[in-house]
């Protein structure tokens, strides 16, 4: 029981609510209140978590020896020993096939871009997260794909592209956020931790953080009255500020309180954020489904 209860927690529920962006189309298509696409949607969100996870457990045991040395990594369960790298795998590859498989009942599509994403994730675990500029961009990539995983099950009609655009900066803002932090919880050991972090500095992560959060106010305030599936008034340009302040708020974080966080760890302890977020939703779906 110690071990499967182990085994979860390297699974890293915490860190699930990333997969939220398989709604995007549900929500953005305007299809919450359709039963018929809601539950395949709610069943692609876990399947999604599910993949996470397993993503999460093979991160963590091809990089045990330097999260040992690492302040925070160091406490999870495969570094500190207390769970044990064989019932690691052995349940990471049981999920990661059952989750395919329920993944192409669920739908083709969905299953094989939940396969793309599989890929992806033990692309960057093993590979490519060593790699400057690479290791956010493939992220990012993480990111669209749960979007368009989200597209099938609702068979989307009226989901703009424009939204792939905005998921893509966010994404690419969130990953350079997090590479920052760990520039600056790490320091001078940064490159002992993760190879890519010895070709990165404070000065050009701020400035492709700056470039990124400038192209996502842009990009997103382009979506609210130029997407042909909003209504008419443009009533969506009313939730322009709810984003501004959100990463506003992140930029505050970091450069004034001195958070270290990752945004999306952010996301679970800054009632700020929470409290935006949640205002923007209710705006967005309000305007989309009673703003025509």
């Amino acid at each position: 029981m110690n071990q499967l209860r182990a085994l979860l927690k390297t699974m890293r529920p915490k860190q699930w609510t990333k997969n939220v962006f398989v709604f995007a189309a549900l929500v953005f298509d305007e299809k919450v209140f359709q039963g018929q696409f809601l539950w395949p949607t709610v069943i692609g969100f876990f399947l999604f978590c599910l993949v996470s996870g397993v993503v999460y457990i093979f991160n963590d045991l091809a990089d045990l020896e330097k999260d040992r040395q690492h302040p925070r990594k160091r406490e999870r369960p495969l570094p500190a020993g207390n769970l044990s790298p064989k019932v690691a795998i052995i349940g990471a590859v049981i999920m990661a096939i059952g989750t395919i498989g329920m993944g192409m009942w669920l739908n083709p599509s969905f299953g094989l871009i939940l396969i793309l994403y599989l890929l992806l994730q033990l692309g960057y675990s093993f590979y490519l997260k060593n790699f400057v500029l690479l290791d956010v961009l493939a992220i990012a990539v993480g990111f669209v794909l749960r979007v368009a995983g989200g597209v099938p099950l609702v068979v989307a009609e009226r989901f703009s592209p424009w939204l792939y655009i905005c998921t893509t900066l966010l994404a690419l803002f969130l990953g350079f956020g997090k590479r920052r932090g760990e520039l600056v919880l790490l320091g001078n050991k940064a490159s002992d931790h993760r190879e890519s972090l010895e070709h990165y500095n404070l000065p050009l992560l701020d400035q492709l953080i700056d470039i990124v959060t400038a192209s996502t106010i842009l990009a997103y305030a382009l979506y609210t009255f130029s997407a042909p599936n909003l209504p008419q008034s443009h009533l969506m340009m009313l939730t322009i500020p709810f984003v501004l302040y959100g990463l506003f708020r992140y930029l505050y974080l970091i450069h004034v309180q001195g958070t270290t966080l990752a945004p999306d760890e952010v996301l679970l302890v800054d009632r700020a954020i929470q409290v935006d977020l949640v205002l923007w939703g209710l705006a967005s779906v309000g305007i989309l489904y009673w703003g025509k």
